[in-house]
């Protein structure tokens, strides 16, 4: 057998020690593999960007979400009362009123007419009851007073002369169409030089401050809506600004195919709030007082328990918590059933976006959400 060149014998002599260094440095990060040093201990360069939420403490509103349609408290076609030519149309569809304010104008020259034949209708009983009574006057030396006076204002016809001055003076003040009310006017139905007659439709206004909804509510939460409480009204014209009412009224009758009762809502129109429009609304049902709230996007489950990340000094930390109560915008957090805990506090920052996939203690970049409460 020929001997070994050296060369050779040398790499075999080194060859254990490679390895063996290269098992201690493949084994040297992970240990027992739950090192969490090295993930840690990662670079800014890599933290992860996500949006974070304040966790705080209030009231949880536990909530009914139904539908309903949008009406006006006062919507009115307006009418005339007395007949005549319109002379003057001093507003247009769309103009913004207020009670009192004239709206059309009628020829008066008639209807001053009208007054001035009462006027003189007037006069003539006036005469007609003083010639009565004059003579007696004169006879008794006394005027004449009680049912005798009486007595002959009737027959002279006063009383009825001053009736027939009272509705001629009515007939002109008409001939002044106000609005009856504040409100926007809708559609305009007469042109200057038309004639008008009594009854006639003449313009139609529609209050848009003080608004009404009647939303169905399902016969199984109706015991949990109560009078008062606040009703939040959304709508496709504005799905971001949701605007806030009260629940004024519980009507009496269910519909007994729909099984749905209907709670009265009164709401202040905000300038995109129209009658006719639908809206989604949500009514308040509970109120749970002093609560520890996170967002409801907050909590997460990892192996079958609920958690939470939690930020702290730039590293998102794994948080167990007992939910609550939840109203699909924030979760109450209840305390620890063996140490009687909360593990987080108000004005803890809690992820809400980008979290889903972190691992415990992953450098995070976090941006601070407002989130959207009831």
């Amino acid at each position: 057998m020929h001997p070994m060149p050296r060369p050779f014998r040398s790499l075999l002599l080194l060859l254990p020690a490679i390895l063996l260094g290269c098992g201690s440095s493949s084994g040297e990060g992970t240990g027992d593999g739950t090192d969490s040093t090295a993930v840690g201990e990662a670079p800014s360069s890599l933290s992860l960007p996500v949006a974070g939420a304040e966790v705080r403490q209030g009231d949880l509103v536990l909530s009914v979400n139904t539908t309903g349609q949008i009406r006006s408290e006062a919507s009115t076609t307006i009418k005339s009362e007395t007949q005549g030519t319109v002379t003057e149309v001093l507003v247009a569809p769309g103009k913004a009123v207020t009670a009192g304010q004239a709206l059309v104008s009628l020829d008066p020259n008639f209807l001053d007419i009208a007054v001035r034949e009462a006027e003189a209708q007037l006069a003539k009983a006036q005469l007609l009851l003083l010639d009565n009574t004059v003579p007696d006057s004169i006879v008794t030396g006394k005027a004449l007073t009680g049912t005798r006076l009486r007595n002959a204002e009737i027959r002279s016809g006063l009383d009825e002369a001053q009736v027939r001055l009272e509705k001629a003076k009515l007939e002109r003040e008409r001939a002044v169409i106000t609005a009856p009310f504040s409100g926007v006017m809708d559609q305009i139905f007469v042109a200057v030089g038309e004639r008008l007659s009594s009854g006639q439709d003449v313009a139609r206004l529609v209050d848009l401050v003080n608004l009404r909804i009647e939303a169905a509510v399902l016969e199984h939460d109706l015991p949990f809506v109560t009078v008062g409480g606040v009703a939040s009204v959304t709508t496709a014209a504005a799905p971001s600004q949701p605007v806030r009412g009260r629940v004024a009224a519980i009507l009496p009758l269910v519909d007994s195919a729909t099984r749905s009762g209907r709670a009265l809502i009164r709401v202040r129109g905000n300038g995109t709030l129209r009658p006719g429009m639908y809206a989604d609304i949500q009514l308040e049902a509970n109120r749970l007082n002093d609560r520890i709230l996170v967002p409801a996007g907050a909590v997460i489950e990892r192996d079958g328990r609920p958690l939470v990340f939690v930020v702290k000094n730039g590293r998102a930390q794994w948080t167990y918590i007992n939910p609550g109560r939840s109203n699909g915008i924030e979760t109450e957090v209840r305390p620890d059933s063996s140490t009687g805990i909360i593990p987080v506090v108000p004005g803890d920052i809690v992820l809400i976006e980008g979290h889903l996939t972190l691992t415990h203690d992953a450098p995070v970049r976090v941006q601070v959400a407002e989130e959207r409460r009831p």
